[in-house]
């Protein structure tokens, strides 16, 4: 309801309204709150939530859409799509390897007998690599001024973000230096305003998907916490003893998380499963660096070199991002404008994303924009 859905919400928090660039324009789009805890799911055993991570997850994940094709058949066997954000490029690589492995033909050439026909993989500032994550964070903080070269110069000479790297008390130092420079600045969008008023707005002001507000996150809470609204959505049957949130604190603990999702990335390409790496290029919390250092790292050659692409080919154009395309189907993708939660801050550009994954095209090129 922030970003690629069908609807958004009123800053009353009460009404809504639609979202002409919503991915169900181009498919159908199955949400899945996930892992057990997120949102309105939940578990009937307490102590799951002690004991979630990586693994549990994938496996939760698989035998859900497992469930789900059982009970509409209808979709057995279509070209399917897994797509998420931030974290999600721990989940969704690793639920595509589950569907991969639970497929009794992967690998053999044979006919899968999977109901799960997937297709392709999209992950936007994507958790990938964890020192290459960390590292292309502090890069981009300077690079875009938001930082000291006191900083900066401390974090290249003391913190090494390698798993085996013992803790470092320079490091720290440092690191605390950049995060105190910091604390004003949305680090999800770096260019966007900060909310200035915790709260809903009545009567609402007029709503326009095209200009983000920062306020969103309190629209929606309001709304999904709304009995009436959860009635209609036979949502939260059991009463859960907590809110919604889009973030909560429900999970007690993480037990597994990888310190890298590198090669379950290349056997997805092994296996003909198309891979999209893409990057609003205002995010800094898992910024644009970190995805370029962390595909880099894949060591692929370059089939179709770094160039703009268009979110618009009338006239001069409009230039959503640039794009490369490397050997084994995966492309590195940047949206021009967008933050960590792309749809949110430029939704036209990211349905023109979507639209064209799932075509398997390459993004649109304008060869005559800008010429007289």
């Amino acid at each position: 309801m922030e970003e690629l859905g069908p609807f958004r919400v009123m800053s009353d928090g009460k009404k809504l309204y639609r979202n002409p660039y919503s991915w169900n324009n181009v498919a159908n789009v199955l949400f899945l709150e996930s892992p057990v805890g997120v949102g309105f799911s939940y578990s009937n055993t307490t102590a799951d939530y002690s004991l979630m991570g990586d693994t549990s997850t994938a496996e939760d994940a698989y035998r859900f859409l497992v469930n789900w094709m059982e009970r509409f058949p209808e979709y057995k066997g279509r070209d399917f799509y897994l797509a998420g954000e931030s974290y999600a490029g721990h989940y969704v690589p690793q639920l595509a390897h589950a569907i991969l492995r639970h497929s009794s033909a992967a690998g053999t050439g044979k006919p899968s007998s999977s109901p799960i026909n997937l297709k392709g993989i999209m992950i936007g500032n994507a958790v990938i690599n964890d020192w290459t994550d960390t590292k292309g964070m502090y890069d981009f903080f300077w690079t875009h001024a938001l930082i000291s070269d006191e900083a900066n110069d401390g974090i290249a000479k003391h913190c090494n973000f390698s798993d085996a790297a013992p803790d470092n008390a320079l490091c720290d130092n440092a690191t605390t230096l950049a995060g105190e420079a910091l604390q004003n600045i949305d680090i999800y969008n770096i260019y966007a305003p900060n909310c200035q008023s915790a709260g809903l707005v009545s009567p609402p002001v007029a709503p326009s998907v095209d200009r983000f507000d920062p306020c969103t996150d309190y629209y929606v809470d309001a709304y999904l916490n709304n009995p009436d609204v959860q009635k209609a959505l036979h949502a939260n049957v059991t009463k859960l003893d907590h809110p919604w949130s889009a973030c909560s604190d429900v999970l007690r603990s993480w037990v597994d998380s990888a310190s890298t999702v590198l090669p379950i990335i290349r056997e997805l390409l092994k296996n003909n499963i198309r891979v999209w790496v893409y990057s609003g290029d205002t995010d800094g919390r898992v910024p644009v660096t970190s995805s370029r250092y962390s595909v880099n790292q894949l060591n692929l050659a370059v089939t179709d070199k770094w160039r703009p692409w268009f979110s618009n080919t009338e006239g001069a154009g409009d230039v959503g991002g640039y794009v490369v395309q490397y050997k084994g189907n995966l492309s590195l993708v940047t949206v021009r404008g967008a933050g960590h939660e792309v749809p949110s801050y430029q939704p036209q550009r990211a349905l023109v994303l979507v639209q064209n994954f799932l075509a398997g095209k390459t993004l649109p090129d304008c060869q005559k924009c800008g010429q007289a």
